[in-house]
């Protein structure tokens, strides 16, 4: 339904490959607009809640006035349930050098030190602007009751998206000179915690939320508006979308036909429902289809599909089996590494014991019995993600103490089961919530301190092992 400019002879992007499909995923169920989705439900919170459109400028087509000149345009869509919004736009310019931040995608060792401020941009006005069309001076897009309203800062100290719909001026046709343009549609992007697996899944799946809510007909394209250094999650950044590009590595103005603004990771239900009750139930797509329930979903299958799709891993529905094979039991480990420029390069243990922990059990399956028992040993810190993607779904149990690492459960098979091993220090819900919201089993060991049993482990094992049918 967007209007659609033909494209002028303007400077194309340079390097941008053609745009990649979507792939056919089992869990996939439609997007479209259902302004009838109740508040608080688990398609308000997991799908498509933004159910209220906000038009801050229409195109001269679908403008009553008849105004030619092929003016630019932008409307929001707002989710009561998320106090979100998703911003989109045709005709839009971006000006990097009024953008206030590091180049971006640097190579880490070049930028140890630098700080996260220099990172996260800051918009001069003008930073962005819209074609108003003929005849047109100069105002902002929005005002503060605006943002007070569709994107309100909550607890985020530096809310960027924000910060850039307030940076937005509507100019004239004459002054929208573009030194190149992007004629396929774009996300606009800013990452925070950019290195950290749990923080990135939300950013991820907020990109992919707004490719949806929007009704990209392929998967975009992505320019990150922030100036963090390369990370090994960016792997996963290119498997998803069509191509990625740092805005502050763009000379001179870029000008979009289509820009879509992902919200923050931060104002997604997985982040969101670490303090909110968000009390939805994984369940199966075809179910939903036929009988719909506004306390279940499949939405974050339909993304861990959607990850596996894009790494070329299948993704039917159930997970066939060789007898010979046997079962994957997968440790995912927590390793020391630099992460970030700001990082000392060690990782906070949770669990003190984990080698001790990790023998013990592969004493175990090598001795198990009644079938055969393959423990992984995940050392995702040393795996591509395609590795780690491809050691997630071909695992029948994925255990591990609490950390990021586990947020690969998104991408988990509908059959797998989760034993997370939780110390005292660090009893929040981050797994126990996804595994809920994706429908998965999911069991416990909680520590007194961060000193596990391996005898505890191994009877939880033993009793998963036998459901399984071992």
């Amino acid at each position: 339904e967007n209007p659609k400019t033909p494209p002028g002879k303007h400077p194309h992007f340079p390097i941008t490959p053609r745009a990649k499909p979507w792939p056919i995923l089992p869990s996939y169920l439609p997007w479209s607009l259902n302004p009838t989705v109740a508040l608080r439900s688990c398609e308000g919170y997991f799908g498509n809640g933004f159910t209220r459109r906000i038009d801050l400028r229409r195109s001269s087509v679908e403008r009553e006035s008849g105004i030619s000149g092929g003016g630019g345009w932008f409307r929001c869509w707002h989710s009561g349930t998320l106090q979100s919004s998703v911003c989109e736009g045709g005709r839009v310019r971006m000006t990097p050098e009024r953008i206030q931040m590091s180049i971006g995608g640097e190579r880490l060792e070049n930028v140890i030190g630098r700080k996260e401020e220099e990172e996260l941009p800051e918009f001069e006005a003008g930073a962005f602007e819209v074609d108003a069309g003929e005849r047109f001076g100069q105002r902002k897009l929005v005002d503060e009751e605006f943002l007070n309203r569709f994107v309100p800062q909550g607890a985020i100290s530096r809310h960027t998206m924000r910060g850039l719909l307030d940076s937005i001026r509507l100019v004239g046709s004459s002054e929208f000179k573009c030194d190149q343009w992007i004629e396929e549609p774009t996300l606009l992007v800013t990452r925070f915690e950019y290195a950290n697996l749990f923080h990135t899944f939300t950013d991820w799946y907020s990109a992919y939320v707004a490719s949806r809510v929007t009704g990209l007909p392929n998967r975009p394209h992505l320019v990150f508006i922030d100036g963090h250094c390369r990370a090994p999650l960016e792997e996963t950044w290119k498997a998803l979308f069509s191509s990625l590009k740092y805005a502050k590595n763009f000379s001179g103005s870029v000008c979009f036909r289509h820009a879509v603004l992902v919200p923050l990771g931060y104002e997604t239900a997985l982040f969101k429902g670490l303090s909110e009750n968000i009390n939805c139930h994984g369940a199966f797509a075809h179910d939903l289809w036929q009988n719909p329930d506004d306390l279940k979903t499949a939405r974050l299958s339909e993304f861990g599909e959607m990850i596996r799709a894009a790494f070329g891993f299948p993704v039917g529905r159930h997970r066939v089996l060789k007898p010979a094979s046997g079962h994957n039991i997968l440790f995912v480990r927590r390793e020391d590494y630099v992460a970030h420029p700001r990082h000392g390069g060690k990782v906070e243990s949770r669990l003190s014991n984990e080698q001790e922990v990790f023998d013990s059990l592969k004493n175990w399956a090598s001795n198990y019995l009644e079938c055969k028992i393959n423990l992984v040993n995940g050392l995702f810190a040393h795996m591509s993600m395609k590795e780690q993607v491809r050691a997630i779904q071909d695992a029948s149990v994925i255990i591990g103490a609490h950390g990021a690492g586990l947020t690969h459960i998104i991408s988990a098979r509908p059959k797998t089961v989760i034993l997370e091993i939780i110390s005292s220090l660090y009893r929040r819900p981050h797994f126990a919530l996804i595994s809920q919201w994706k429908g998965l089993e999911y069991h416990a060991i909680n520590l007194d301190g961060s000193y596990a049993d391996p005898r505890v482990v191994i009877d939880q094992l033993n009793s998963i092992v036998k459901s399984l049918g071992c």
